[in-house]
């Protein structure tokens, strides 16, 4: 028999809502954060998540060919370009933290890129999505039930 829960306090989904808005709007690149949140999706095999975030992305214009081949950007050769690169190194480097610390030279690559502000709200889009795949997956809930 499985135990789950389907609830989601009303509380902790607007401030997850809240902590996700922040971290795009500060990015300032819908189409790089929809980059990011799938990747993660990817990662924590959050079907709901990719689902949405998919859509999300296709309406701010993210290619077919990077949705295409996100899960493998690293051999995806000029379909990422280095800011791009950069940023899904962070967050794979955030979200798979079996090793221990995000590595010094995944940052430095990322801060080429971002300034400080930027790279800050890189983090906490990487750290928002990563709680909402774990509340998302925890409790089992399949793709499709997002709407805009």
């Amino acid at each position: 028999m499985t135990t789950r829960t389907e609830h989601l306090d009303p509380a902790v989904a607007r401030a997850l809502s809240a902590l996700s808005a922040a971290a795009k709007q500060g990015l300032g690149d819908p189409a790089l954060a929809e980059l990011v949140v799938i990747r993660a999706s990817q990662l924590n095999h959050c079907a709901f998540c990719l689902d949405m975030h998919l859509g999300i992305a296709r309406q701010h214009g993210v290619p077919e060919r990077q949705l295409d081949l996100l899960a493998a950007w690293e051999e995806a050769g000029d379909v990422f370009d280095a800011r791009e690169r950069a940023a899904l190194a962070l967050t794979e480097a955030i979200t798979v933290l079996t090793d221990g610390f995000v590595p010094d030279e995944v940052y430095e690559r990322a801060a080429r890129h971002f300034d400080d502000t930027g790279l800050a709200h890189l983090v906490g889009l990487v750290v928002a999505i990563n709680n909402w795949n774990r509340v998302m997956v925890s409790r089992r809930i399949p793709p499709g039930g997002y709407t805009p």
